[in-house]
C-alpha cells in the first residue's frame, strides 16, 4: 500500500543549507521537501509533479548529502548534457555516459565516478543493458538511482519507450539495493501503478503535487485552418525578446511554418522599422523526426543557447528540453489528449514568470485526430483485446481534449479537474483563475442553448438510451428518414421539438453535453448515446447551458496582446526595463563566452529579482531567488556592475 508524504513534513536543516548554498533558495517548493526527506531516510519515492515544479531538485539535493553516487536514468542525450552543465556550474559535480563520447571518454568518465569525484551520473536507460555498464555498477557505491520521464515505463503513458522495462531488473541485480525516485509531469492512477510495478519500488511514498500553473496564460482560440500561419506570425512579430515553441501535427507542417514566419516576420518588422533579432534574420527553425541527428541537434542547441527565439516542431520536440525562459507555447494543431497538451504547454515559464499557451483549433483537427487514432493503435506486443482496450482508452483522451477547446468553463480549472485535483486552480476572490485564461476573461460569445440541452436530455429518455446521436439528431429535428421506423418516432414527445434549430448547432450541444458530464457515448462500432453522470441537472429548474459561437470575436487582433501578469509575479516599469535588458544581454554574452545555454548562467526569474532588489554587495546578490555561493563566485560582480552603473546614470 502506498502512502502519501505531507508536502509540508519538517526536512533536514542540512538539505535546506545545501539548497541554499547550492541552488540560492531559502526554501522548497511545495512537495519537494517530503520527497527529499524521504530520500535522505532511504525510502523510495514516486513524484508527479507538473513541468517547472522543480523535480530535478528532488534528487539533486538528497545526491549532494548522501554517499556515493546518484545514478539518474534521462531519456534524452540534450536533457543530460544541459543538466550536467547547470549542476557544474552550481559546484555539484555532475557527468554522462551517452553515445556522444568515445570509449575513452567514457572509461575517464567512468573512473572519476568510482573515485568519488562525480556525484551524479546520468545515462539513458539503453545504457543499463550494456554489460561494461553492468560490471561497473557492481563495483561502485550506489545510494540513488533517479528516473526521470518515469511514465515512460506504461503502456498507457505518452512516451512509452521498451528501454525503460529493464530499469527494475537492474536494480534488483545490484548487490546493494539503492533508493529509488522516479519522477513525472503526468500520470493517471493506472500509469501510477504501472511505475510502481515495473520498476519495484518498495512501499514507495507518493506524492502528487497540484497541477495547476498560475503562471500560465491559457488560450484556446477557434480559427480557421487559413489564418493560422499569419496569426502565428503576427504573435512572433509583436515578441522579438521572447522564446517560444510552435507544435505542429506533421513533419511537412513544421518545414513549412517555420519558412512562413521567416518570411512573415522579417516583413512584418521591416514594416514597422524594426530590425532581425538574429544575425542572418532566422527567427524560426524547424525540429521533427524525420531530420537527420546532426540537423536536429542543431536546431536544438540554436533554441537552447537563443540563438534563434523559436522553434517549430513536432511532438518529437519537447521531452527532456530544460529551457526555463519559454515564454510562449502555441499548438498549431489540436494534440490528441490534455496529457499531451500539459506537458507541451507546460515547457512555457518553467522559471515561474508569466507565460502563454495558446492552442489554435479547428473542426477539422478533430476529423484529422479521429482518423490518425483508428488508423494508428497497433501494438505487437498486445493482444487484440488489448490494443481495443488501448484504442477506446485513446478515444475517451481525445473526447476530453475536444472538451477543453470547447469549454466554457475556466481553462485552468478544466485541468485540474481533467487530473482529479479536487481542489481545482488557484482562483482570486472574483472566481477568476489567478493565471488567466481566455474563458475567464470572456474573450468570446457564448449562445444560451438550455432548451436545446433539455431537448436532447428528454430525446435520449424517450428512446431508451439506445441510439446513436445521428439518430437523436434526426429526432429531434423530426426527420421521416427510412432508418427511424422502428423508433416510431412520431409517437416520441421530442419528436421534431428543435425542427427550427441547425443540425450543425445539434450536434455541437450533443457533443458538448457528453464532454461535460450529461451524456456519455459508448464506444464500438455502434456508439450509444446514454446518460452521464450529470444528466439529473438537465430537469432542475435551474439549469442553464451555454456553449462557445464557433467564431470567436476580434479573435486574431485581441489575443496579439501581451500575457497578463500572475499575482505576485514582478511587473517592472520601463526604467526597469531597460536595466532587465542589459542584464539579459550580459548573460547572453557570458553564456557564449562558456559555450552554455543562458538560462543556466541565471534564469529570466533571477534577473528579474536583481532589477528589484538593485544588489550592488555579496550579500544583497546572495539574496536573490537562485542565487548560491558558486554563482555569486563565477558571476555576481559582473552583474552587479551593470546595476552600479545603471543606479549611478551611467550607460
Amino acid at each position: 500500500m502506498t502512502q502519501a508524504v505531507d508536502s509540508v513534513d519538517p526536512v533536514d536543516p542540512h538539505a535546506l543549507d545545501a539548497l541554499k548554498r547550492y541552488f540560492g533558495y531559502d526554501s522548497f517548493r511545495p512537495g519537494q521537501s517530503g520527497i527529499v526527506s524521504a530520500i535522505l531516510s532511504g525510502r523510495d519515492v514516486l513524484g508527479v509533479m507538473p513541468t517547472g515544479a522543480g523535480k530535478s531538485i528532488c534528487y539533486q539535493i538528497p545526491a549532494a548529502m548522501l554517499p556515493g553516487v546518484t545514478i539518474v536514468i534521462s531519456p534524452l542525450i540534450s536533457l543530460m548534457r544541459d543538466q550536467v552543465d547547470a549542476l557544474n556550474d552550481v559546484g555539484l559535480p555532475a557527468a554522462f555516459i551517452n553515445t556522444t563520447q568515445t570509449p575513452d571518454e567514457q572509461d575517464t568518465v567512468l573512473a572519476q565516478t568510482a573515485s568519488g569525484r562525480i556525484k551524479l551520473l546520468y545515462i539513458a536507460p539503453e545504457r543499463l543493458e550494456t554489460e561494461r555498464f553492468r560490471n561497473f555498477a557492481n563495483r561502485v557505491r550506489i545510494s540513488l538511482v533517479a528516473v526521470d520521464e518515469a511514465h515512460c515505463v506504461s503502456q498507457w503513458g505518452q512516451d512509452f519507450r521498451s528501454s525503460y522495462l529493464g530499469i527494475g531488473e537492474f536494480i534488483a541485480h545490484l548487490p546493494n539495493r539503492p533508493t529509488v525516485a522516479a519522477f513525472t509531469a503526468t500520470a493517471t492512477e493506472r500509469v501510477r501503478r504501472d511505475i510502481v510495478s515495473i520498476l519495484g519500488l518498495a512501499d514507495p511514498a507518493i506524492t502528487v503535487t497540484g497541477f495547476d500553473r498560475p503562471n500560465l496564460y491559457f488560450d484556446v482560440i477557434n480559427m480557421p485552418r487559413r489564418d493560422k500561419a499569419s496569426w502565428v506570425a503576427s504573435y512572433i512579430a509583436a515578441h522579438p525578446d521572447e522564446s517560444g515553441i510552435v507544435y505542429c501535427a506533421t513533419r511537412k507542417e513544421t518545414e513549412a511554418l517555420a519558412e512562413s514566419i521567416n518570411i512573415a516576420v522579417r516583413e512584418r518588422r521591416a514594416a514597422a522599422g524594426g530590425g532581425n533579432v538574429v544575425p542572418d534574420g532566422t527567427v524560426a527553425v524547424a525540429y521533427h523526426g524525420g531530420m537527420s541527428a546532426e540537423t536536429r541537434e542543431k536546431a536544438q542547441r540554436d533554441f537552447v543557447t537563443d540563438r534563434v527565439p523559436v522553434v517549430v516542431a513536432t511532438n518529437a520536440f519537447g521531452m527532456g528540453i530544460d529551457k526555463s525562459n519559454v515564454r510562449f507555447v502555441i499548438h498549431h494543431n489540436m494534440p490528441e489528449s490534455i496529457e499531451a497538451y500539459y506537458q507541451e504547454a507546460g515547457r512555457a515559464g518553467r522559471d515561474g514568470e508569466p507565460s502563454r499557451c495558446t492552442l489554435l483549433w479547428n473542426e477539422s483537427d478533430v476529423v484529422t485526430r479521429r482518423r490518425l487514432l483508428d488508423m494508428d493503435y497497433e501494438n505487437d506486443r498486445l493482444t487484440p483485446e488489448e490494443q481495443e482496450a488501448v484504442r477506446v482508452s485513446k478515444r475517451r483522451l481525445l473526447d476530453a481534449m475536444i472538451g477543453y477547446c470547447r469549454t466554457t468553463d475556466c481553462l485552468h480549472a478544466y485541468m485540474t479537474r481533467y487530473f482529479g485535483e479536487n481542489a481545482g486552480a488557484v482562483s482570486k476572490d472574483d472566481g477568476t483563475c489567478v493565471g488567466g485564461c481566455a474563458n475567464c476573461g470572456h474573450t468570446f460569445e457564448t449562445v444560451d442553448v438550455t432548451d436545446v440541452a433539455r431537448a436532447i436530455s428528454r430525446c435520449v429518455h424517450d428512446v431508451n438510451q439506445r441510439v446513436g446521436s445521428g439518430k437523436i439528431v434526426k429526432v429531434l429535428r423530426g426527420s421521416k428518414a427510412q432508418d427511424l421506423g422502428y423508433l416510431n418516432p412520431e409517437s416520441l414527445p421530442s419528436f421534431g421539438v428543435l425542427d427550427e434549430v441547425p443540425e450543425a448547432r445539434v450536434r455541437d450541444v450533443l457533443s458538448q453535453m457528453a464532454t461535460d458530464g450529461f451524456l456519455t457515448i459508448t464506444e464500438g462500432r455502434m456508439p450509444i448515446v446514454r446518460f452521464g453522470p450529470r444528466a439529473a441537472e438537465t430537469v432542475a429548474p435551474e439549469f442553464h447551458y451555454e456553449i462557445k459561437r464557433v467564431k470567436r470575436s476580434g479573435a486574431v487582433k485581441q489575443r496579439v496582446s501581451a500575457a497578463p501578469a500572475a499575482v505576485g509575479s514582478y511587473v517592472p516599469d520601463d526604467g526597469d526595463e531597460a536595466l532587465f535588458q542589459r542584464l539579459r544581454a550580459l548573460r547572453l554574452d557570458i553564456a557564449r563566452e562558456l559555450g552554455k545555454p543562458p538560462y543556466i548562467v541565471f534564469s529570466d526569474k533571477s534577473l528579474r529579482g536583481m532589477v528589484r532588489l538593485k544588489p550592488v554587495t555579496d550579500e544583497e546578490f546572495l539574496e536573490v531567488d537562485g542565487v548560491g555561493e558558486r554563482k555569486l563566485e563565477q558571476y555576481g560582480e559582473r552583474f552587479m556592475d551593470v546595476i552600479r552603473a545603471a543606479a549611478g546614470g551611467d550607460a
